[in-house]
């Protein structure tokens, strides 16, 4: 896909990890500015899907809408990347006809595929009017989300799957979680 003005990354990002990072400066390096849209913004927009059966559950959904805005914040900001040059909005994946309301259709998608949620999601994406470039993911180098999740929740060794600059913002959120909550 040649240079555009402007790109965009949709996840869950739950959380921010350093693949997400990646993919956004990927994302940024093809064009002028990126939109990082975060799905499932809330609980009233997650929605079970065929190809994908834990994103809607709420163990797979611990960081709230802002507190996922300012991970991803943290992260371009620690990568050197400013704040003019990016948006971050929600991105209800399940309800395609508001799409349009939260990135234009002239946002070139970049997606990541791993799985047939991914695939699906591109086509989707695709379907509604947008160009799409899909990267091919290899599952031997891949971190995912979950695994992200499963460290946090068992004390392991999370830091270093975080880009930098989200390491202590992930830290405050879980020391600032009542004890029950504690681990994501």
């Amino acid at each position: 896909m040649p240079r555009c003005a402007l790109s965009c990354v949709t996840g869950r990002f739950q959380p921010v990890h350093r693949q997400h990072l990646e993919l956004f400066l990927e994302a940024l390096a093809g064009s002028d500015r990126l939109i990082v849209a975060i799905t499932n913004p809330d609980p009233g927009t997650r929605e079970p899907r065929a190809e994908s059966a834990h994103r809607h559950l709420p163990e797979s959904n611990p960081f709230t809408y802002w507190e996922r805005l300012r991970m991803v914040r943290a992260a371009l900001t620690g990568a050197g990347i400013a704040d003019a040059a990016v948006d971050v909005v929600p991105f209800p994946i399940h309800h395609p006809e508001v799409w349009p309301h939260y990135v234009p259709l002239g946002a070139a998608h970049l997606v990541r595929v791993y799985s047939e949620w991914e695939a699906a999601k591109a086509r989707e994406l695709e379907a509604a009017g947008y160009p799409v470039r899909v990267l091919a993911g290899d599952e031997r180098t891949r971190l995912s989300g979950a695994e992200v999740r499963r460290a946090l929740r068992e004390a392991g060794p999370w830091r270093p799957m975080l880009p930098g600059a989200v390491v202590p913002l992930v830290e405050r959120l879980l020391a600032d979680r009542p004890l029950a909550e504690r681990g994501a």
